[in-house]
């Protein structure tokens, strides 16, 4: 398995990269004044944002590589996996990133508000593209935040502060999000979201324990199509099939689970197969190698 930071607070990637750690639970970090660092590949368990000129090449985020565009804006979420594994070099970085801690926004109506964030999803594989005046606005914010832990000691207020920071800075990124989407072709984009989305909100609900794993009829029927005319609307939009689809949506996330240490048998039973072997299978299948190779590697 690659070297993995355990982002367990946002201090351990502070610390990572040399910045000052001015609260328990948030760290703000400008790459203009820690660089130059080195890549790390970091398992979160808090959330992030990243917002950079240039990110590094060859990102990973869970097991798939993440289209980043030049001033943009990457956001992590606890569970996940992503970066880039550390080969020695030294990576001269302008930008900021700010971590927090779930427990800062713990019953909060911020808390509450974070799913309906769909740039946090672990698969939503692009970065947020920002135009010139939002990369003002979204640095200066984060100035302002920096301004404020550095003059200020923890306290209820200041939290409270920070949770109004946050708001703000999500409300941006939420902005940039819906706007990107709304350039796709509206058609076809509208069908994938909510396919893309039934599938998260089966394994969310655990439906696999249950049903097993999601069939394309199951997912045609609560779409409001017939198997067959979903199969052939997916195929023409995409040049693929629909099992297809859900079949590496599927391996994607036993990816994850192995990544995070559970075994095959864990992860076989966590995603909704009978027997392990068809796990493996269906693996091998997909991503050319057996689960138990994807661990060593």
């Amino acid at each position: 398995m690659k070297k993995i930071l355990k982002v367990d607070n946002p201090n351990v990637y502070a610390s990572h990269v040399g910045a000052p750690q001015l609260h328990p639970l948030l760290s703000i970090i400008h790459f203009d004044d820690v660089s130059p660092i080195r890549n790390s590949m970091n398992n979160y368990s808090v959330y992030g944002l990243f917002i950079q000129r240039e990110f590094p090449k060859n990102l990973s985020y869970g097991a798939r590589s993440l289209l980043v565009s030049d001033a943009s804006i990457i956001a992590v979420a606890p569970g996940q996996v992503g970066g880039a594994e550390d080969n020695g070099e030294l990576l001269a970085l302008s930008g900021w990133a700010i971590l927090w801690s779930p427990e800062l926004i713990h019953n909060t109506d911020l808390e509450a508000r974070m799913r309906e964030f769909h740039f946090f999803s672990y698969f939503f594989t692009e970065s947020l593209r920002v135009e010139p005046n939002e990369w003002t606005l979204i640095t200066q914010l984060l100035s302002q935040v920096q301004q404020e832990l550095t003059t200020n000691d923890d306290s209820p207020a200041l939290r409270n502060v920070l949770l109004g920071y946050l708001r703000l800075l999500l409300e941006y990124c939420n902005r940039i999000y819906l706007r990107l989407r709304s350039q796709e072709d509206k058609d076809t984009s509208d069908m994938l979201k909510r396919f893309h989305a039934l599938l998260e909100q089966y394994y969310f609900e655990g439906k696999q324990h249950s049903l097993g794993i999601p069939t394309v009829s199951y997912c045609a029927s609560e779409l409001a199509y017939s198997a067959h005319y979903f199969g052939d609307l997916f195929h023409r939009m995409t040049g693929t099939t629909a099992i297809a689809y859900i079949h590496t949506y599927v391996v994607n996330l036993g990816k994850n689970l192995l990544m995070h240490g559970h075994n095959i048998s864990e992860t076989s039973r966590m995603l909704g197969f009978e027997f392990p072997h068809h796990f493996t299978r269906l693996f091998k299948k997909i991503a050319g190698i057996t689960p138990s190779e994807f661990i060593r590697e």
